[in-house]
């Protein structure tokens, strides 16, 4: 069986995400996205449309995160992102996390998001309540 979703999508996410192109980030996203993150945290819980998914990154680029890709790992729905977060903000607080973000795909658009993380605590921390 071929698989259905092609790593290009993950290309596609990652470039728009390291320039900013909240646009093409949303077009990437079906209408229903749901984008889920642990913790209880200011960027925690569900975010739900292409809007919620664009103001999360939002949040998580206005806080100074770097984000480093270093797999893209390729399934039959969807494409899970290897990665790490690092940042230290002006008051000294540091994030410092490895995570796994899962792509869900139907129609060629992200449907599903799921992100786990190494250190909820620290997220939490980092971004606040």
């Amino acid at each position: 069986m071929e698989n259905q979703v092609s790593p290009k999508l993950a290309d596609e996410f990652l470039v728009a995400y390291k320039a900013h192109n909240f646009e093409a980030i949303r077009n990437l996203m079906h209408v229903d996205v749901q984008w889920t993150l642990p913790g209880n945290g200011k960027i925690s819980g569900t975010a739900v449309g292409p809007d919620a998914v664009v103001e999360r990154v939002k949040t998580i680029i206005g806080n100074g995160i770097q984000t480093t890709l270093h797999y893209v790992l390729i399934g039959q729905n969807g494409l899970t992102l290897s990665l790490h977060n690092n940042a230290v903000d002006e008051s000294g607080r540091v994030l410092d996390e490895e995570l796994a973000t899962v792509l869900t795909v139907e129609d060629g658009r992200i449907i599903k998001i799921d992100t786990y993380l190494s250190d909820v605590p620290m997220m939490e921390h980092y971004f606040g309540k």
